[in-house]
C-alpha cells in the first residue's frame, strides 16, 4: 500500500532537496525530502494562501496546522516575530526538515510539534492551514473540529482548499457546524476561506 504524506514514519528512501519559497515579502529556502507533502516545489494551494492572507496576530501562539516542511510556519514566524508559531504534523520527517528551516531563516520562533504535543497551548490566537484533504472527508471535518474548537473567541483562521477537491463543500460544512467562513480569495482553482471562532 502506497505511503502518504500524512504517515508518521515515512519509508519512502531519502531524496533530499531545496525548494526555493518566494513572496513578496520574504524569501526561504527550504530543505525538502521525499515522503512529506509537495516535496518539490511549493504547492499552489500554499501559494495562494500566502499570497492572499491578512497579516497574522503580531504576538500570542499561533498554529500552522499540517506544516510540512514549514512554508506556512516560516512565513507566518517571519511576519509576526513577537508571536510564537506552532509548527503540527503527524509526519516526524516534516517536522525535523520545518525546525531546520526555521533555525536556517534565523526564526527562533517556531516550534515543530506532533498534534499530541502536551506542550501545545489550549488556545491559539491564529490559524493557517493548507489541510490534508486526501484523508477523507470524515477524517478531515474531524480535525478542524478539534482544532478550530482551540481559538481563542473571535481570532481566525485561514484555510486553501482546491476547489474540484471540496472547498464549496467545506464553506458549507463549516457554516453548518457554527464557524461562520467567508472565502477571501479565489485563484488557480483554489479557494481561500476565513473561519471566525464565535
Amino acid at each position: 500500500m502506497a505511503q502518504h504524506y500524512f504517515t508518521g514514519d515515512p519509508a519512502a528512501a531519502h531524496r533530499p532537496g531545496v525548494v526555493q519559497v518566494v513572496l513578496g515579502d520574504r524569501h526561504f529556502e527550504c530543505a525538502t525530502d521525499s515522503g512529506v507533502f509537495s516535496a518539490s516545489r511549493l504547492d499552489p494551494g500554499t501559494r495562494v494562501l500566502l499570497d492572499t492572507v491578512p497579516p497574522p496576530p503580531p504576538e500570542g501562539q499561533l498554529l500552522d496546522l499540517g506544516t510540512g516542511y514549514g512554508p506556512i510556519a516560516l512565513a507566518m514566524a517571519a511576519r509576526a516575530p513577537g508571536a510564537t508559531v506552532w509548527a503540527v504534523d503527524v509526519n516526524n520527517r516534516a517536522l525535523e526538515l520545518c525546525a531546520a528551516n526555521a533555525e536556517r531563516a534565523g526564526l527562533a520562533n517556531v516550534r515543530c510539534v506532533p498534534p499530541d504535543d502536551p506542550g501545545l497551548p489550549a488556545r491559539f490566537a491564529g490559524l493557517w492551514s493548507n489541510p490534508p484533504i486526501r484523508i477523507g472527508k470524515a477524517a478531515l471535518h474531524g480535525l478542524l473540529a478539534s482544532w478550530l474548537a482551540r481559538l481563542a473567541p473571535g481570532a481566525r483562521a485561514y484555510l486553501v482548499v482546491q476547489r474540484n477537491l471540496g472547498a464549496d463543500s467545506l464553506h458549507r460544512w463549516l457554516d453548518g457546524q457554527g464557524w461562520p467562513a467567508t472565502r477571501i480569495a479565489s485563484r488557480a482553482g483554489y479557494r481561500v476561506l476565513e473561519v471566525t471562532a464565535p
